[in-house]
């Protein structure tokens, strides 16, 4: 009889957590950690800087019950995502969470919104949330691959399972996310699990070898929102604090050696290579669909200029603060600003010659420039919260050859 009411117990706990959140309401920041700099992220009664993403209000499915934040299990892969209304970009991010049998969610941080990305997991990395040995049962005999269980940096960093101790579905546990200048730390109920640095040749490596070859812009902006998630399983999530961390000066990286691709990313059916001289040749590939050759890494305010010739049919398109929403055969359109030389400034163009492109923008404030001569000023306030890539883009049924030099980028 004993066993029997215990089971009864325990259900009645998980069940419950769709109407209470058992204990106190520890939403607070004590006097110290106000000294320290920690910022409060839930109040414990409204979702008050919380919003659904990609949108401007709260849609439904999160609700604030007894001090926690809910998810009521109505989400999917497809929605059921909230952000907050800040971005941070160096953090230290504790909270508590906890789930309901067979159990699936996570937190993600520096999600980039635009409306070309659906869902925020293909921009942002993951803290997953799942309980492991629930789903596969609600699931069998389907189970989970390593890259998806507890505490992983999803699809990227396994954790050391040596070093996990998980409370039991329908306890409350302790998760923490350190992001220092792209040192990462995940930690679980007091003891760190995962450490990894981003933006490494290993991670570029380990971003092209999975889940992530079909979302080339996973992980690449360093300062973003951050989002919980609700992936169809009620879940709830109290004591939100953050503390921001200081920037820190990065060294210059070349945008371009002279010798090899490094650096960059190349999207859809195009040639590109490096000649004897150490110029940079992009040209369109067998099929002659459009393509396009981008840096790999997000610029923001920047002053940029390269010298580039064309040797074919067609000049090719210059693209800043660009983005491309999907890799692969089909991999979408570019999105982003278009560097575009008026039609009374053609003339500025030495032709079978090289010219020197360049681009500055600073808060939103964009100047061009062709051979030392300004061709266009505009002013984009979208341009202080999207970063982006350089891009180099060959037209569709274009013989395009375009050759590029002396490349030279500032921070500004």
């Amino acid at each position: 009889m004993r066993k029997i009411f215990s089971f009864i117990a325990a259900s009645a706990l998980v069940a419950g957590m769709l109407t209470s959140c058992q204990g106190v309401q520890p939403n607070t920041l004590t006097e110290a950690e106000k000294a320290e700099g920690w910022q409060l992220l839930f109040d414990g009664q409204t979702l008050d800087g919380w919003r659904s993403y990609n949108r401007d209000t709260l849609a439904g499915g999160w609700h604030v019950v007894d001090g926690c934040i809910q998810a009521s299990g109505e989400g999917s892969d497809g929605h059921g995502y909230i952000v907050t209304d800040k971005k941070f970009a160096n953090f230290e991010l504790v909270w508590d969470w906890k789930l309901t049998n067979g159990g699936n969610s996570g937190m993600l941080y520096h999600v980039v919104e635009r409306p070309q990305f659906s869902v925020p997991y293909v921009t942002a990395p993951e803290y997953q949330l799942i309980d492991v040995e629930g789903w596969e049962q609600k699931n069998a005999p389907a189970k989970l691959e390593d890259w998806q269980k507890i505490g992983v940096d999803y699809a990227m960093h396994l954790p050391d399972y040596s070093k996990m101790h998980i409370n039991p579905v329908g306890e409350w546990n302790s998760s923490k996310i350190v992001f220092d200048n792209g040192h990462v730390e995940h930690w679980l109920n007091g003891e760190k699990i995962v450490e990894f640095e981003a933006w490494t040749d290993d991670w570029f490596v380990r971003k092209a070898s999975g889940k992530w070859t079909m979302a080339p812009e996973y992980g690449l902006c360093n300062t973003g929102l951050l989002c919980l998630q609700d992936h169809g399983d009620p879940a709830s999530f109290r004591n939100i604090k953050i503390k921001e961390l200081p920037a820190k000066e990065r060294p210059a990286v070349a945008m371009f050696n002279g010798k090899d691709l490094a650096g960059w990313d190349t999207f859809g059916n195009i040639k590109a290579s490096v000649d004897g001289e150490g110029n940079l040749v992009v040209e369109n590939g067998d099929e002659k669909t459009e393509a396009c050759i981008a840096t790999r890494n997000y610029l923001y305010d920047f002053d940029f200029s390269v010298d580039v010739k064309s040797e074919g049919e067609d000049c090719a398109p210059l693209w800043f603060h660009a983005f491309v929403p999907k890799k692969g055969k089909e991999w979408g359109e570019i999105a982003g600003w278009k560097f575009e030389i008026p039609e009374d400034k053609l003339s500025l163009l030495k032709k079978d010659d090289w010219n020197t492109f360049r681009i500055t923008v600073k808060e939103g404030k964009v100047n061009t420039f062709v051979n030392g001569e300004a061709v266009a000023e505009f002013t984009d306030e979208a341009l202080n919260t999207v970063p982006g890539r350089i891009l180099m883009q060959v037209k569709e049924g274009a013989e395009t050859k375009m050759l590029y030099k002396n490349f030279k980028i500032a921070n500004i």
